[in-house]
């Protein structure tokens, strides 16, 4: 199938597409990688009035250290999160998930803007937003706002964001001192979406797990933080049998629904399989 008919504005500047927004009403989409959005308009599962291309605003293309927090435009391409030292040193979770996502070709062009206002459930960017408590800045012509991953995914492909509004940058913390991280994922084929996967960051005091943050996703409409799951747990010593004893917790209390793709038992028992390497690997990480 091809598209429907839409109109296509290409602007040069954020304030140039915020205008052109504003003026096209609710039928408009942007449009920046097109990995997701270009085959649901050629399927017509997307069919709008117009299309606004932000590709030329490479104002919104950056990644900045800003201390505590780790600035991260929203143009900015899916491989270069996963190549950046700077994301790497910073915050190593966000750049192990961005090596995950797709193939070669879909890193080079997907951006993270697109996949954190697209809000599948099972992408990487979404998960690991929630995990890690980033705040997404969102622009629109009445100015700017923040607002946590947590208020921003609603449900399945369904965002906070307002017909006028574009996501301007994603602020995630810094790694600490002495804190591990690690990604996991389960997927029938290299570069398919993961049927279970599983963020997660740990931090040490001495030989003692200091805190510890995890978030699934697969298990729920839309990502799943795990904190409060989690928290009991704190305080004990770090070695192997209390990674298991989490992810033996962990899968104990999620209630994922059964679908064509997989059975509710299934995930429950991948999702503990999961969370245990994840945990290890951290453990391991946050080691040295």
């Amino acid at each position: 199938m091809k598209p429907a008919a839409f109109d296509y504005f290409r602007p040069s500047s954020l304030e140039e597409a915020l205008q052109q927004l504003a003026a096209c009403g609710d039928g408009a989409k942007v449009i920046a990688g097109g990995q997701s959005l270009g085959p649901m308009l050629n399927m017509r599962l997307a069919v709008p009035t117009a299309l606004v291309d932000l590709n030329d605003l490479t104002e919104l293309a950056y990644i900045r250290d800003g201390g505590a927090v780790l600035s991260v435009g929203a143009l900015t391409r899916h491989d270069q999160i996963a190549e950046s030292r700077l994301v790497q040193a910073r915050c190593p979770l966000l750049a192990q998930a961005a090596k995950t996502i797709g193939h070669y070709a879909i890193r080079q062009r997907g951006t993270i803007g697109g996949s954190l206002a697209h809000a599948d459930p099972a992408a990487q960017f979404p998960l690991i937003a929630m995990t890690l408590g980033a705040e997404i800045e969102i622009a629109s012509p009445r100015g700017s706002r923040r607002l946590p991953a947590s208020a921003f995914f609603l449900s399945v492909m369904a965002t906070a964001l307002a017909a006028d509004e574009i996501i301007h940058c994603v602020h995630f913390p810094t790694v600490n001192v002495n804190e591990g991280s690690s990604f996991q994922l389960f997927n029938r084929r290299h570069g398919d979406y993961a049927i279970v996967a599983v963020a997660t960051t740990v931090a040490l005091e001495g030989e003692r797990v200091a805190r510890v943050r995890l978030g699934l996703s697969g298990v729920s409409a839309t990502p799943t933080v795990c904190d409060d799951m989690v928290r009991p747990f704190a305080g004990r010593t770090a070695n192997a049998a209390w990674a298991a004893e989490v992810a033996r917790a962990v899968g104990a209390a999620v209630s994922p629904e059964d679908d064509a793709r997989m059975a509710a038992v299934y995930r429950k028992e991948l999702t503990e399989k999961l969370v245990e390497q994840a945990l290890v690997r951290a453990l391991s990480r946050a080691k040295g």
